[in-house]
């Protein structure tokens, strides 16, 4: 039995035709966690070593 022709799919179409227009879209990126890049509220109080 022969294979089903592909029928025609404007999503894709529509699609192929604004990555022709705009280009590809940018490759996903990790986020970093919170902690890394906030700055922290409140500083430290200096360490008293020297005393």
């Amino acid at each position: 039995m022969p294979r089903k022709k592909k029928g025609f799919d404007l999503g894709k179409e529509v699609k192929a035709i604004a990555r022709e227009r705009v280009g590809r879209v940018p490759a996903a990126r990790l986020i970093e966690p919170k902690s890394s890049r906030k700055k922290p509220k409140h500083k430290k109080p200096p360490e008293a070593d020297g005393e």
